[in-house]
């Protein structure tokens, strides 16, 4: 299995991870990305790129199987509202394509939130910043590597 820039930076950190292939399949979505590997849906996690009211950006992951509730999102980083980065403009602010984008490695750091449900687990599953690969990473780990926080950012999730 090739070797993603993902993993290298997890490599170079000293971080143990777990990596995992699905590109000889034709999933596209998330949840069918965590059918194909057999993985708990609360566990494998999405990265969603947003940008604030006033111009700002931020990386969200929330389990596969979920939505995000903007104004929670919004509520999370102080901001007044929040919308998601319309795909064309992904792969310019951070290197990665749709279906491919990972919190680790973009061309430049944003401050990430991760549904606190990922606290529940002791890793979690995410995009190794290739289509048709991820990586399992311990969350503390992850805490380690990324600017972030933890915050219930889910639609239909109590505070």
């Amino acid at each position: 299995m090739d070797k993603t820039n993902v993993m290298r930076i997890l490599k170079q950190h000293k971080i143990k991870y777990q990596s995992y292939y699905y590109g000889d399949t034709s999933v596209v979505s998330g949840v069918e990305v965590a059918t194909v590997l057999n993985q708990d849906f609360r566990r494998v996690f999405k990265t969603l790129v947003t940008v604030s009211n006033s111009k700002k950006y931020y990386v969200f992951m929330i389990p596969v199987d979920k939505e995000l509730d903007l104004k929670k999102a919004a509520k999370s980083v102080s901001c007044k509202s929040i919308s998601m980065l319309p795909s064309k403009e992904l792969l310019p602010l951070t290197g990665y394509v749709h279906g491919g984008c990972s919190p680790i490695g973009m061309k430049k750091r944003f401050f990430t939130v991760i549904d606190s449900s990922a606290k529940e687990f002791s890793t979690i599953i995410f995009s190794a910043g290739k289509i048709g690969y991820q990586v399992e990473v311990s969350v503390d780990d992850l805490v380690q590597l990324l600017e972030c926080q933890f915050s219930s950012i889910l639609e239909g999730a109590c505070l």
